[in-house]
Formats: structure tokens, C-alpha cells, sequence
């Protein structure tokens, strides 16, 4: 099961699945979770649309609940709109049956991972030179391979889940002086082209 955030939110069903699978959509979903809220025109902006493409994808986002209009802001002709606060989760008994399911999840994960990747390329190209000595010394790029069972993988899964979720839930929204956007990664996963150890094996 694959979270795109930290903090109390739902698990997607099919439709919504199919409703988020679009690569513009996940862009969208990203740029607003990154750097907050936007107008259809501010987002086109950013990501090199028109602000008619942005305003549909944002109005079919808001049907399935994954974003929402910024309550006390902006007009009638310029409305401001906000990620919704909360994880989107993608799995389950019912999608990982499910063909479609399985496909909108790839064309979702696949979307966002390029993006988070790119933010990684960024620091890790341009990081040393454009940020400040305190901002270096604050980011850290952390890798470990080792061998352990699918529960010992689930339980280091789940503290850093909570760790990183507590983090977020104390940190989110703040607008104060010296800070910027972050993105906290962390991916655990298991080696495909790894072999399980059998009884045989370790004996």
C-alpha cells in the first residue's frame, strides 16, 4: 500500500483511482502539496498549461475530494485552490484484484515519482551551490540495504510512518520566518531481482 502523504486522510476507491490517474492531475496535486495554494491561472504558470486545462483538472479534482477551494480568498472569476489536507492511499484487498485498479495506481506512482526524483536530481546538482550552509548541512540523502523478514520490513515501515507522520502534523501549514518548502522521502522496499532466504538456504 503506497501513501502520498502523512496525516489522517482515506484510502482512494476505483473511481477515484481513475479519477487521479492523469499526469496532469498528479502535477497539479503535487505543486499544490509543495507550495501551497494556487489560482487555475498561478498553477498554469508553474507548470507550463493553460489556465483552462488547470481549471477543468482542478474542478474534476475537487469531486472525488482531493482538492478544495480556499475558504475567504480570491473571487467569483478567481477562485484559489488547496490540496486537502490528508493522505492519498492507494491498495488494498479490493484495487490490488482489480486490473484497473492496479493500472491507475502504476500511472499515478509513476507520475509522482518523477517528480520526486527530480527533486532529489535538484539537490543533488545544484543543492551544494544555491543553498545556504545551514540548508546543507540540514538535508540528507540516506540509503541501507539489508536482509530482513517482510514482518521486520512492516515494522520499520510503520515507526517511520508514524515519525514522519507526527513530524508533518506538527509542522503543516506553517508560514514562519526562515522556513521553505521540504519534501521528506523514504522508500523500503524489497529487491526484485533478490532471492528469499529458504530453511535450505540457511542451513
Amino acid at each position: 500500500m503506497t501513501s502520498t502523504d502523512t496525516t489522517d486522510g482515506r484510502v482512494a476507491d476505483l473511481d477515484g483511482l481513475k479519477a487521479l490517474a492523469h499526469p496532469l492531475r498528479v502535477q497539479i496535486i503535487e505543486a499544490l502539496s509543495t507550495y501551497g495554494a494556487h489560482t487555475a491561472s498561478t498553477l498554469g504558470e508553474r507548470l507550463g498549461e493553460s489556465s483552462g486545462a488547470t481549471s477543468y483538472h482542478l474542478r474534476q479534482l475537487e469531486k472525488h475530494g482531493y482538492v478544495r477551494e480556499v475558504e475567504g480568498r480570491g473571487t467569483a472569476r478567481e477562485r484559489w485552490w488547496e490540496r486537502t489536507p490528508g493522505p492519498i492511499t492507494m491498495g488494498g484487498p479490493e484495487l490490488d484484484q482489480s486490473e484497473a485498479g492496479k493500472q491507475a495506481s502504476r500511472v499515478i506512482m509513476r507520475e509522482w515519482l518523477h517528480h520526486r526524483e527530480a527533486g532529489v536530481r535538484d539537490i543533488v546538482e545544484r543543492g551544494m551551490t544555491e543553498l545556504a550552509e545551514r540548508w546543507q548541512h540540514s538535508t540528507m540523502l540516506h540509503s541501507a540495504s539489508v536482509h530482513v523478514t517482510a514482518e521486520q520490513l512492516h515494522e520499520l515501515n510503520e515507526q517511520i510512518f508514524d515519525l514522519v507522520s507526527q513530524f508533518a502534523a506538527e509542522h503543516r501549514g506553517q508560514r514562519v520566518v526562515g522556513s521553505r518548502p521540504v519534501q521528506i522521502q523514504y522508500f523500503a522496499f524489497p529487491v526484485l531481482d533478490g532471492h528469499e532466504i529458504t530453511e535450505e538456504d540457511a542451513s
